[in-house]
């Protein structure tokens, strides 16, 4: 058996990624693996770190801030594609892949446009509720396009569309920690409702925004909090707490390892609203306030967002007023534990286990 995957940019691709990987390899032990994904992305990184192979093509998406080294980026594009285009010929040649698996990002277009045209076989994973331009223009050439929404059919062919849910981190799918050992391992106490604040694995500038702005205010209540900022606003979020005094009750993390313990240490969980992050939720089952990243394509954070909230499984506010807005929504929910129980249960319910075993069993019946 020998699988390629490809895809990445952000966790909300690479986690699923790894988890088919890990799946295919649990299906077949002496499978051959190896990852396509775009250089200097965060997938050159973590793949490596998970134990696989993989090869990064000079592929990179459109700068939309006009500013001169922007321009410069975009008129590069072209001749990238190209080079990333032949690249990815080679690789599929020389690595003779028996299926190739696309779960989003920038590489993963080439790389399965590339496979369809060369012969081979390919599988396709739609994470969010509304499909992009670019998977809509995959799944013609595509075997199987495994999905984790209902309702997909008014983006993809009826006749390929399997359902399977997002696969997720086997951390968390597995999770077994207790709220003790979670707030043990941040260093909080065990005597006061905990917030965990995610801007997903690079970051939300606006929820870190919203954070620092709250900070005068959090440092007088009792509540505390778990707050990943991504790489680029750690160190002003650790200037500003250690600046209010609320080191006690804020814990600011680059980027969280072990989101298990964090999942497990929360009451309530503030979030992004991509794909991945909501399927990790649904697992954990915690009342949720989403804040959808309004600077993705065809504004599917919302969309995602929406899918919980009229099931009464979520909560959302606004990128551009979450300043305001968000942190006392959440102290209005920490008050009120009916509804947080309420919210509990309906985002239990949609909660959807095994999804990277039902790919590979999609990508067994290609194969065979």
């Amino acid at each position: 058996m020998k699988a390629i995957v490809s895809g990445g940019g952000s966790g909300g691709h690479i986690f699923p990624a790894v988890a088919i990987a890990n799946a295919i390899k649990k299906r077949w032990p002496e499978a051959e693996i190896l990852f396509v994904g775009a250089e200097g992305r965060m997938e050159m990184e973590k793949v490596p770190a998970a134990g696989y192979a993989i090869k990064g093509l000079p592929i990179a998406g459109l700068q939309r801030q006009l500013t001169l080294r922007n321009l410069w980026k975009n008129l590069q594009l072209p001749f990238r594609m190209m080079k990333s285009n032949h690249m990815v010929k080679q690789i599929l040649r020389q690595f003779g892949p028996d299926i190739v698996v696309g779960v989003g990002g920038f590489a993963s277009e080439p790389t399965l446009k590339a496979a369809s045209r060369l012969g081979y076989k390919t599988l396709l994973q739609e994470q969010n509720s509304y499909a992009g331009l670019t998977n809509k223009l995959l799944a013609r050439d595509a075997q199987t396009i495994c999905v984790a929404y209902e309702g997909m059919e008014r983006f993809f062919p009826k006749e390929k569309i399997v359902f399977t849910g997002n696969p997720v981190r086997a951390d968390i799918e597995q999770m077994s920690c207790s709220r003790e050992e979670g707030l043990a391992h941040f260093g909080l106490k065990d005597t006061l409702p905990t917030v965990l604040v995610v801007g997903g694995s690079l970051g939300a500038r606006s929820i870190n925004q919203m954070m620092t702005a709250n900070l005068p205010a959090l440092r007088g209540k009792e509540v505390q909090y778990i707050w990943q900022t991504g790489r680029w606003g750690y160190e002003q979020a650790v200037e500003a707490v250690e600046r209010e005094g609320a080191a006690d009750t804020v814990k600011v993390h680059q980027f969280i390892q072990r989101m298990d313990l964090a999942y497990a240490a929360a009451d309530v969980v503030i979030s992004r609203a991509g794909a991945i992050a909501i399927s990790e939720l649904c697992l954990v089952g915690k009342p949720v306030v989403l804040i959808p990243s309004p600077n993705v394509a065809e504004d599917h954070q919302t969309k995602n967002a929406m899918a919980l909230v009229d099931k009464g499984a979520a909560l959302m506010v606004a990128d551009a007023e979450c300043g305001s807005k968000c942190i006392p929504i959440v102290e209005s929910l920490l008050a009120d534990k009916g509804r947080m129980a309420a919210m509990s249960s309906a985002i239990k319910g949609m909660a959807v286990r095994g999804a990277a075993d039902k790919i590979v069993d999609e990508i067994e019946k290609i194969v065979k």
